[in-house]
């Protein structure tokens, strides 16, 4: 009951985190582009109003008009439009889902039992502390370079460090899967924390002033964009630390670490080509087609560094293995033996018998006619099994998905079993 319990928490959180992530980074890419849109007011009366840039769209059949004013506008609106809840609520979502997910089950999910570092319950710290000494950090290294003359620069490379380093403590301390999620959880905290700590009291400071008829102490506004500007190039590193944990074959590499940190760093590459590409319609800024170059090049480095191996080549008649007292010739009526089977045969039994042994405890669970076999795929019997041969192999050597959701319950040497098997021709038991 506890398991049919958290599999629908599970599963109505994560509808909940996905709607309102995308209602969070979709405002983030909007007001992206509206800032790098915006032309300098054709209107007098809106220059009199104190209106730096304007934008004219069509959307949905109607015309859209933003405008943006330099500082306060003549008279403050009585609505006025707050983008705060979709961040709020996304984070809050998503602890809620890391909870039910990875802390509930830390045992499974936050320790290695092939190398188990710590406790279930050290685990759940360390996660933890990864999320809120990060944002410290951070925090700090904006607080001391940020308003500093070439500031923005001095911020990017020290937060760029600071990741790295997360990066690789997190898949030396944590399983690939935990630790891929964990520092996108990592990076969607501190932007979250940027709206929370930063972004919105500058904002409320500044209606403050408007309201008491006080002059706008501009250094909010200048914090808040900077802090926006971070979680723009912080959400395709944290969408896509997000939706590796679907793909073993990325955090079972043995250098996962260097695979993370090369995709965020295409994701923050590519994502820049997006934010210039607009300033560069209006003429501000020549063509960004080299940023999109360089995460385009180091994506298809990964892709190339990470290509499975040709494997080896199989027997056209692939083993069977016959009972002691019995041997098999293709095409052939199996004929009595009076010696047992050869040394050979014995360890491809070996081979079998060991693997199947690992898929008892791994496998059969989500594929036998006793449960809902997933995508059909069931190994009741030995020739279900060697049927699927190809398909075992290349889920759990090549690409090392699984066990689906936590592939990181096979050791390196039960993931070997399954590859001897293989490459020594697939045997099974003769019915």
């Amino acid at each position: 009951m506890e398991s049919y319990i958290l599999d629908w928490a599970n599963l109505l959180l994560r509808w909940l985190h996905v709607i309102t992530a995308i209602a969070w980074v979709g405002s983030s890419f909007y007001f992206v582009f509206l800032d790098s849109s915006l032309t300098p007011p054709v209107d007098e009366d809106l220059k009199k109003q104190g209106v730096s840039g304007e934008l004219w769209a069509l959307h949905g059949g109607g015309f859209y008009h933003p405008v943006k004013f330099a500082g306060a506008p003549p008279k403050l609106p009585d609505h006025l439009h707050w983008f705060y809840w979709e961040s709020y609520t996304t984070w809050l979502s998503g602890f809620a889902l890391l909870t039910v997910s990875y802390l509930w089950n830390a045992k499974i999910y936050l320790v290695d039992p092939a190398n188990p570092l710590m406790s279930s319950q050290m685990a759940i710290v360390a996660a933890l502390a990864f999320l809120v000494v990060f944002w410290f950090l951070y925090d700090g290294i904006c607080r001391v370079f940020g308003q500093k003359d070439g500031g923005d620069a001095t911020v990017g490379a020290l937060v760029l460090v600071l990741v790295c380093v997360a990066a690789y403590l997190a898949c030396h301390i944590f399983p690939g899967q935990a630790a891929f999620l964990l520092i996108g959880a990592m990076l969607a905290t501190s932007m979250s924390a940027n709206v929370f700590f930063w972004i919105i009291p500058g904002q409320k400071k500044m209606v403050a002033s408007i309201k008491a008829g006080e002059p706008v102490d501009p250094i909010h506004g200048k914090r808040g964009k900077q802090r926006s500007v971070h979680n723009t190039y912080f959400t395709l590193p944290v969408l896509f630390a997000m939706l590796s944990n679907h793909y073993g074959w990325l955090h079972s590499h043995p250098q996962n670490w260097l695979v993370l940190i090369l995709m965020m760093f295409a994701g923050a590459a590519i994502r820049q080509f997006f934010v210039m590409r607009h300033g560069h319609k209006l003429g501000r800024n020549p063509h960004p087609w080299k940023y999109a170059a360089v995460g385009v090049v180091v994506l298809l480095g990964v892709i190339a560094w990470l290509r499975p191996a040709p494997p080896a080549a199989v027997a056209a008649n692939p083993a069977v293995i016959a009972p002691v007292g019995q041997s098999v010739v293709q095409g052939e009526t199996a004929k009595p033996v009076v010696e047992s089977v050869s040394s050979a045969s014995t360890a491809s039994a070996g081979s079998y018998e060991k693997m199947h042994a690992i898929m008892q405890q791994h496998c059969v669970v989500c594929h036998s006619s006793a449960t809902i076999a997933q995508k059909n795929v069931k190994f009741d019997t030995p020739a279900d099994v060697k049927s699927h041969a190809q398909q075992i192999y290349a889920q759990v050597v090549q690409l090392r998905k699984m066990p689906f959701g936590n592939p990181g319950a096979l050791s390196a040497e039960e993931r070997d079993s399954f590859k001897q098997w293989f490459e020594s021709g697939a045997p099974v038991p003769a019915p």
